[in-house]
């Protein structure tokens, strides 16, 4: 297995995970993802812009945060409860190696949120195709994916719910320290995500 194709089975084992913490029998409630994708998709394109009547620049910062969000959705779309993550993994690496691009970002956009209207599925080529026009790889993508993961696990456990969760450490807000956690850290490490979450415990005031 290759060493992308790794990453896409943690990260898919890690949604599962997230999705069983908020639902345990997530799976066979039908939830509907392929509309997630869509909404995150109109939500990503006022971040890069697209309105011809006044100056509007790229959040680029905030557009790679969209499609890892959409990432997550497009995961739990593809997850079926018989084929293995890994099996899973190398099919979405066969399809994000072959990017579908538009003549645009925002052209590629529309085909990837066609893709969940029309058909109601997880389009990882236009995916990847988002990633390519943005700059954007699947290291990015495996580091912002893990990170935000994991924080909201460690919020979970730490009182997000019951509202004694502490956002702010130090002077930085929590997405902060991630950020710093992140980049000391060795993507390739197999236990990646838990020294995340080792180092997000690390920072947390006792």
């Amino acid at each position: 297995m290759s060493s992308a194709a790794k990453k896409i089975a943690i990260m898919l084992e890690m949604q599962h995970a997230m999705n069983t913490k908020v639902h345990e029998q997530w799976f066979e409630q039908g939830f509907e993802w392929y509309r997630a994708i869509w909404v995150e998709c109109a939500e990503m394109l006022d971040h890069y812009g697209w309105k011809w009547w006044k100056k509007q620049t790229p959040d680029t910062e905030q557009v790679i945060l969209e499609l890892v969000d959409i990432f997550h959705f497009g995961l739990s779309l593809r997850i079926d409860g018989e084929t293995s993550f890994s099996d899973l993994a190398a099919q979405l690496e066969q399809e994000m190696l072959a990017p579908v691009t538009a003549q645009d970002f925002k052209a590629t956009l529309e085909v990837l949120a066609a893709s969940a209207v029309n058909d109601k599925t997880f389009n990882a080529g236009a995916f990847a195709g988002c990633m390519q026009q943005i700059g954007m790889d699947v290291d990015d993508l495996y580091r912002g994916y893990v990170g935000k993961n994991t924080l909201n696990f460690f919020r979970q456990d730490n009182g997000y719910k019951e509202g004694t969760y502490i956002k702010v450490w130090n002077g930085q807000e929590d997405n902060e320290h991630l950020v710093e956690v992140v980049k000391s850290l060795d993507t390739e490490n197999p236990d990646f995500a838990h020294l995340v979450y080792q180092g997000l415990q690390q920072r947390y005031p006792a």
